[in-house]
């Protein structure tokens, strides 16, 4: 994927990231089913996530080519988040990933903390080979899915 740009999103993008974000999540997180509609989902990304301002999304060169890839990242306070990062799944194991979470390390400085599910083992180990380490492991009350989730920081 070393042919790929990464920019700040668009509403024109929208239509896009939603379906990166709803591939990803109904491919690899099965287990936690959405807590929304597909629909609402496509207006919240369109009418919230991308007008936020911190979401990036990764182009590939060839203009006529789908976007690759999503990430969303904020600050609360002195710590920044890693809120969403989802790749369409070809793109998946090509070292996407990887460049987005340095992007986000540049970008926010340490500490960086994100939140995934603890059975999604292949995140867990994505992160982990990334330097981010274990915070806290929760419930799932903290999380719209109910699932036990994990919290990672890197710093």
């Amino acid at each position: 994927m070393d042919d790929v740009t990464f920019r700040l999103a668009t509403g024109a993008d929208a239509e896009q990231v939603a379906d990166i974000y709803l591939e990803s999540r109904k491919t690899f997180l099965a287990y936690a089913p959405l807590a929304h509609s597909d629909d609402s989902i496509r207006r919240w990304i369109a009418g919230h996530l991308i007008p936020s301002g911190g979401v990036t999304v990764a182009s590939p060169s060839d203009p006529t080519a789908p976007l690759v890839g999503m990430m969303a990242v904020s600050r609360k306070g002195r710590i920044g988040w890693i809120d969403h990062l989802y790749l369409r799944i070809s793109a998946v194991g090509s070292g996407l990933g990887a460049r987005f979470v340095e992007l986000a390390k540049a970008e926010l400085g340490p500490p960086v903390r994100l939140h995934t599910f603890q059975e999604n083992e292949g995140a867990r180990r994505f992160y982990e080979r990334h330097d981010f380490r274990i915070l806290e492991l929760g419930d799932g009350s903290g999380n719209e899915e109910g699932c036990p989730d994990v919290l990672y920081e890197w710093a």
